[in-house]
């Protein structure tokens, strides 16, 4: 009797099929190859007030030469968490069309957790991290699939990276980080960024994509950076409320006096407060930020005249004082008088003489915070001496210290300040 007669028998496990049986297994769709590079046509006409805004601000992200496009969950998946070939090629055909431009393009891709759900029989976003982490082990491997997917359409690959906040708040982590995403693009290869949701803890993740999506737009020193969620724009309350007032141009924080930003919806994290948190933590970066829905993502790549735009602060910092701003992880506290703190204000390092108070166990290089003497966190910087050594300094002049401990406590090289935050610091003392 020949193999090909055997048939299998159905009550063998062997043969038999998973007990989950098909109906949850992902399977990515056809490479069908596609022929137009095209911007999709929004859902917002020019009657609408979040279309036809223009602004330098606007013309800067129009023009941008290296671009951070963060998408979020929902714009993904459908509402039972199953990921959406349709929706992933809707952004790939914009994507490709502005990088048909010439510009380079930098994708954070929220949606791993999400993914993950159906295939191991979530009706619901989990709560638990233990869960959370099963969901984004699965489903990581799905969105990297359909991504994969859509772009092979234009013949192009795509690279997968995914970050922790230990990557980001490490130097030399971040520097191999920006590396990686720099040579993927010298190679043709689209970077899909993700947090590394299958091994952060609840209390070190970056909070969401929005906030990676920023950080990530400063580490590849990009032009400007493009959030996409489920709403048109920015609104100073929930724009199903009728009196709700569409904010077109966000130049500082003035411009939000009175907004009520909401929380994230069932199958994401980043809310409103989240999008506009990261708006501004970019733009104040010098980093202009777009802020619209993923159905408008032809009208914000191409002429970039729709949703809510942040505008970026003039003196934009460089990545290293950045980092040790907005990504740094802290060793340590120096709180300092006002004397100190307006110095800072004005350019110079911090001596000595200024510190008032030491706290914690921290080594030479190692970054502390720098607090005034109203409470405030004014600034950060990398330290010249060890804690120990710094007890015995505080409020010592340079010239009643012995030679070795000469040397400012942070040079103003190694030293970043939140600018908006100094005088406050010392106003009572100034």
């Amino acid at each position: 009797m020949s193999d090909a007669s055997v048939q299998p028998d159905p009550s063998d496990p062997f043969f038999a099929n998973p007990v989950f049986g098909t109906d949850n297994i992902h399977q990515p769709g056809p490479v069908i190859p596609a022929t137009a590079k095209e911007f999709p046509e929004p859902e917002v006409t020019l009657d609408d007030p979040e279309y036809g805004h223009h602004s330098p601000a606007r013309r800067a992200i129009r023009d941008a030469k290296r671009v951070v496009v963060k998408i979020g969950s929902s714009s993904l998946t459908d509402e039972s968490g199953h990921v959406s070939p349709e929706r992933i090629d809707l952004i790939a055909d914009a994507l490709e069309a502005r990088m048909d431009r010439g510009t380079d393009i930098i994708v954070v891709s929220s949606g791993s957790i999400a993914c993950g759900m159906r295939p191991l029989g979530l009706s619901q976003r989990p709560t638990d991290l233990a869960t959370k982490q099963a969901a984004a082990a699965a489903g990581q491997v799905l969105l990297a699939q359909e991504w994969a997917r859509s772009f092979a359409r234009y013949g192009r690959p795509i690279g997968q990276v995914l970050l922790t906040v230990s990557d980001a708040a490490n130097r030399d982590r971040a520097r191999n980080s920006q590396r990686t995403i720099d040579r993927l693009r010298q190679l043709g290869v689209i970077p899909i960024i993700n947090e590394n949701d299958t091994v952060t803890t609840a209390s070190a993740t970056f909070g969401d994509n929005d906030r990676l999506a920023a950080l990530v737009s400063h580490l590849s020193y990009a032009d400007a950076c493009v959030l996409l969620s489920d709403v048109a724009g920015l609104y100073d309350r929930n724009p199903a409320e009728p009196d709700a007032r569409f904010i077109a141009e966000v130049r500082n924080g003035g411009d939000l006096r009175g907004v009520v930003a909401g929380d994230g919806g069932r199958l994401g994290t980043g809310g409103m407060g989240a999008k506009v948190s990261a708006a501004r933590l970019a733009s104040q970066g010098g980093i202009p930020v777009l802020l619209t829905s993923t159905e408008n993502i032809g009208a914000a790549l191409d002429q970039a005249m729709i949703g809510t735009c942040f505008w970026p602060r003039e003196d934009r910092l460089s990545a290293w004082k950045f980092w040790v701003l907005y990504t740094a992880e802290s060793a340590g506290v120096l709180h300092i008088d006002g004397g100190a703190a307006q110095a800072m204000e004005h350019h110079n390092s911090l001596l000595a003489v200024g510190v008032t108070k030491v706290v914690g166990d921290f080594t030479s290089r190692q970054v502390v915070d720098i607090v005034g003497p109203g409470g405030y966190l004014i600034g950060r910087g990398e330290v010249n001496y060890d804690s120990a050594t710094l007890q015995g300094m505080i409020g010592r002049s340079t010239a009643e210290l012995p030679d070795f401990a000469q040397r400012p406590v942070v040079h103003v090289d190694n030293l970043s300040t939140y600018a908006n935050r100094l005088s406050r610091a010392y106003g009572a003392t100034r």
